[in-house]
C-alpha cells in the first residue's frame, strides 16, 4: 500500500555499531532499523522505512532526507541505494506509499553563509560504512566535510549533536520549504506560509502551514542551541537578509553560524501541532538539559520497555526480523497531543485532553486493521483505549470515524471504514478505557452516513455498489460487508437485536457480486449486468477499476467475517480448496496497469500488499491445514529477511511486520475483530508473552529449520488440543501452547 488513490545489511552491521548505541542484555540489541530501507532487485518494493531516531509512538522521527523532493516511492525520505543527504527532517511516515510530514529540516555545513544563502539545496555525500542506526539513535559522517551528525529523540523533541572538523566554521541551515510531492502531481504540497525567527542568540522558533497529502496542517517548533549564534542570514523566497532575525513567506530558510569550537554543537528541536509556546513547554517537560547520551539512553530504555513484554527464542536472524517488526509496528500511531494535553481537533480548533489521556494520529487503517491493530490489543492494551478515544474525537467533529487519519485530521485515502473493526474488537475484548456504548454509537453512525469511500445509500439501493456509480466497487462492497459484520457483532453483544439483524443482512450483500459462472466477485452496472470484458488477472480492467490495489484473484477471498458462508457460496469445500490452489499456483501475468503495489507474488497471491494477507490461512476451513502451513512457512522463509530488502512490499505503518509477528508465533487473526487466531506454521522455538493481567502465555515448538513446517500435534497446558485455532480468551488465561512439528 498505497497508491494516491490510495549492499545487504544484517547483524554484522549491528555488531559494528558504537558501544554507546547497543543494549547487549536487552531485546533492543536485535532491532535493525535498516530492514526495509531499500531493494536489491526490480521484483520487490522497498519497505519504505527510515533508519532515523524515534521513540515508541512518538511525534518526532528525526531521520535523513535523501531526496530533493520525496514522492510516493520515497515517502520516508530514505533509500539505502542513495548516498546523498540534503538534511535531517523531524517528522516522517513509516512504510507508506504516499508522502507527507518531513517537517523542520536542518543541514550542517562548513561552507560559509555567503556561499550557502543563495542555494536551494545543500547536498552532502556519505558512505554507508560511516552510517549507524539502532533504536533511538542514528549517526552519519559526511564525505569531504568530515562532519559527524548524531540524532536521538524524545516523544516530542529531536536532539542533534554535530561534530564539525577542527578549525572549521560550524554552520546550520534550517529549511522550512522541504516537502514531498506525491505521484502524478495531483496532491502537490503547497506551503501557505512559514516563519523562522531568532528570538535570542540561542533560540530559534518557527512554524509552517501547508497542504499536501494531508489537506491542511500546521507544525510549530522551538529550537535551542548549546552555544550562541555568531552570525546569520535569513531568506524569504529570493530575498536574503544578512544579519536579519526573521523570515516570513512560502519559502523560508535561515543560515546560522556558530563559529569554530572543539566542542560539538547540540541542537534541540521541540514540535507542537498547536503553538510555539506549547513546543517550548514540550521541550521543558521532556528535554530541559544538554546531555545527549542521557537522552539517547532514555530512548533506548523506552524501546526496551515497549518491546520486552514478549521474549522469543530463535535464530539471530529470526530475532532481528521479529523485534525490528515490533519496532516498526510501534513507530505509529503517533502522539499528536502536547505535554500539557493540548491537541488540534479534526476541525482545526484546539482542545485539551482529560488528565492522563494521549491523542494519537497516523491511522493507516486499511492496512493495519488486519494484523497490526489486533497485535496492539494483545500486547499494548493500555494504549488501545487512547487510540479508540482519539478516533471517537474525530467522530464527534466529522460525524464519521477515521479512514486514513494524519496529523489529527482525515485525508480520505483508501476505502471502507476500518476504524470500525478496530474499535469493535477493543470493545468486545473489554480493553481498558473503551466504552462499548460510545463505540457502538460511533460505528453505527459511521455505517449509516454516506461519505467519500463508503456511499451507504447507494449500497442500500442496489444491494451492491455499481461500478458505474462508484469506482473500486467490488472492493468497497466486500470491505463494507466486513465492517457491517463488525457492527452487527457489537450490536448483538449489547443486546440490540433489531440493529444486529439489519447489519447482519448488510454483511452478506457481497453475495450480489459473486459470479458463479466465472468463480469471481465481479463488477456490475446499475442494471445488474456484469461489466465486460472481464479479466481476473488485470489490475484495471478496460473501462473500469473495480478493485483497490489488487485484481479479482486477490479480492476473491475477502469474506473474513463468515468464511463458511464464503465456502458455501463458492461451491463447497473441494471447489473452494481448488480456487485457493489456483490463487497460489496460477502464474499468469498481465500488465499491472498501475498496480505498483503488487509484489511478493506466489502465483496470484501478492504478499507485498494487504488484500491477500489472510488467504493462506483459509485452507484451515476446508480441512487442508497442511497447505496453510506450507504457504505461511513459504512466505516467512522467502519474503522476510534481516536485510535492507527485508520486506516484499511497503511496510505500511506496521502491517507487513505484524503479519510476520503473528505468523512466526504460529497463528493469525483472519477475522481481525473476532478474537480467533488460526494456526499456521510457527517459526520460533519459544515465545513468552507477559500479558497485561500479570499472566504469561508461552508458545513452544521443536522447530529445527525451514523444512519441518507441518504441525504434527498440539497440546494446550499439557493436554491434547484438537482445534486448528486459539482464541484471545484462551491466551489471556495464560498457559502453554506446544506444537510438535514435522516435515
Amino acid at each position: 500500500m498505497k497508491t494516491l488513490k490510495h549492499c545487504l545489511l544484517g547483524l554484522a552491521a549491528l555488531a559494528a555499531l558504537p558501544l554507546m548505541a547497543q543494549q547487549p542484555d536487552g531485546v533492543t540489541q536485535y532491532v535493525n532499523p535498516f530492514i526495509g530501507t531499500g531493494q536489491v532487485d526490480a521484483n520487490s518494493l522497498k519497505g519504505g522505512n527510515f533508519p532515523g531516531a524515534t521513540t515508541p509512538f512518538g511525534l518526532v522521527q528525526l531521520s535523513p532526507e535523501e531526496f530533493v523532493v520525496p514522492n510516493g516511492d520515497g515517502a520516508s525520505g530514505y533509500d539505502y541505494s542513495l548516498n546523498t543527504i540534503y538534511g535531517f527532517a523531524h517528522t516522517h511516515l513509516s512504510g507508506t506509499g504516499c508522502v507527507d510530514l518531513l517537517d523542520v529540516m536542518i543541514q550542517p555545513s562548513v561552507q560559509p553563509i555567503s556561499e550557502l544563502q543563495g542555494k536551494d539545496l545543500y547536498p552532502a555525500t556519505f558512505s554507508h560504512k560511516n552510517e549507524r542506526a539502532t533504536v533511538g539513535y542514528y549517526s552519519v559522517r559526511y564525505d569531504g566535510s568530515d562532519i559527524l551528525t548524531e540524532l536521538t529523540a524524545t516523544t516530542r523533541t529531536g536532539m542533534t549533536r554535530i561534530s564539525y572538523p577542527a578549525g572549521k566554521e560550524g554552520v546550520l541551515v534550517f529549511d522550512m520549504q522541504h516537502a514531498g510531492q506525491n505521484r502524478g502531481g495531483d496532491r502537490k504540497t503547497t506551503i501557505f506560509n512559514s516563519q523562522l525567527r531568532l528570538i535570542d542568540a540561542t533560540t530559534l522558533v518557527g512554524y509552517r502551514m501547508l497542504s499536501g497529502w494531508q489537506k491542511a496542517r500546521k507544525v510549530y517548533f522551538y529550537a535551542k542551541f548549546s552555544r550562541p549564534v555568531v552570525s546569520r542570514a535569513f531568506r524569504s523566497g529570493s530575498e536574503v537578509y544578512s544579519g536579519g532575525d526573521v523570515a516570513n513567506g512560502r519559502n523560508t530558510k535561515c543560515y546560522l553560524s556558530f563559529g569554530t569550537s572543539a566542542e560539538p554543537l547540540v541542537v534541540k528541536v521541540a514540535l507542537s501541532p498547536v503553538s510555539v509556546d506549547n513546543a517550548r513547554q514540550n521541550m521543558e517537560a521532556e528535554n530541559p538539559g544538554w546531555d545527549f547520551e542521557a537522552i539517547h539512553h532514555q530512548a533506548v530504555a523506552s524501546w526496551e520497555k515497549e518491546l520486552a513484554n514478549i521474549r522469543i527464542d530463535g535464530s539471530d536472524d529470526q530475532k532481528a526480523i521479529f523485534y525490528t517488526g515490533l519496532y516498526h509496528a510501534y513507530i505509529q500511531p503517533n502522539t499528536v497531543s502536547d505535554a500539557n494535553g493540548d491537541y488540534t481537533r479534526s476541525d482545526f480548533s484546539t482542545d485539551r485532553l482529560p488528565q492522563g489521556d494521549t491523542q494519537y494520529s497516523t491511522f493507516s487503517l486499511w492496512d493495519t486493521f488486519r494484523a497490526c491493530n489486533p497485535l496492539y490489543a494483545l500486547l499494548k492494551p493500555e494504549r488501545v483505549g487512547d487510540m479508540v478515544k482519539s478516533m471517537l474525537r474525530q467522530y464527534d467533529v466529522y460525524g464519521y470515524l477515521p479512514i486514513w487519519q494524519l496529523w489529527g485530521s482525515e485525508n480520505y485515502c483508501m476505502i471502507g471504514n476500518h476504524a470500525i473493526p478496530v474499535m469493535v474488537d477493543a470493545a468486545l475484548k473489554g480493553l481498558p478505557g473503551v466504552d462499548a456504548e460510545k463505540v457502538y454509537e460511533a460505528v453505527k453512525g459511521t455505517s449509516m452516513r454516506d461519505h467519500l469511500q463508503s456511499p451507504w445509500s447507494v449500497l442500500e439501493k442496489y444491494g451492491y455498489l455499481p461500478e458505474t456509480r462508484q469506482r473500486e466497487s467490488v472492493s468497497i462492497t466486500l470491505e463494507n460487508a466486513y465492517d457491517d459484520a463488525c457492527v452487527a457483532r457489537l450490536a448483538k453483544h449489547l443486546g440490540k437485536k433489531a440493529d444486529y439483524e439489519y447489519f447482519d443482512r448488510r454483511s452478506h450483500l457481497y453475495h450480489n457480486l459473486y459470479d458463479a459462472k466465472t468463480g469471481f466477485f465481479r463488477a456490475k452496472d446499475e442494471n445488474g449486468k456484469w461489466m465486460e470484458p472481464f479479466n481476473p488477472y488485470t489490475y484495471r480492467p478496460q473501462g473500469m477499476h473495480p478493485y483497490a490495489e489488487g485484481n479479482a484473484w486477490q479480492y476473491n477471498f475477502f469474506v473474513p467475517q463468515d468464511v463458511p458462508d464464503m465456502v458455501k457460496l463458492m461451491g463447497g469445500n473441494k471447489k473452494f480448496e481448488r480456487a485457493l490452489d489456483h490463487l497460489f499456483t496460477d502464474t499468469t501475468r498481465v500488465d499491472l496497469d498501475g498496480g505498483g503495489n503488487a509484489s511478493g507474488f506466489i502465483g496470484q497471491y501478492a504478499h507485498g500488499n494487504e488484500p491477500s494477507h489472510h488467504c493462506a490461512y483459509l485452507y484451515n476451513w476446508v480441512g487442508a491445514d497442511r497447505k496453510t502451513q506450507y504457504y505461511t512457512n513459504k512466505v516467512m522463509t522467502e519474503q522476510y529477511f534481516n536485510r535492507i530488502d527485508g520486506y516484499s512490499g511497503n511496510e505500511d505503518c506496521g502491517q507487513m511486520s505484524s503479519w510476520y509477528i503473528w505468523s512466526s508465533m504460529g497463528f493469525y487473526p483472519v477475522d481481525p475483530a473476532s478474537g480467533v487466531y488460526s494456526f499456521g506454521s510457527p517459526q520460533l522455538r519459544r515465545v513468552d508473552i507477559s500479558l497485561a493481567n500479570g499472566k504469561t502465555f508461552t508458545v513452544k515448538t521443536n522447530r529445527k529449520g525451514a523444512d519441518d513446517c507441518y504441525i504434527k500435534s498440539v497440546r494446550l497446558n499439557g493436554r491434547k488440543y484438537s482445534k486448528n485455532y486459539i482464541t484471545y480468551a484462551d491466551i489471556m488465561q495464560g498457559g502453554t501452547l506446544e506444537f510438535v512439528m514435522s516435515r
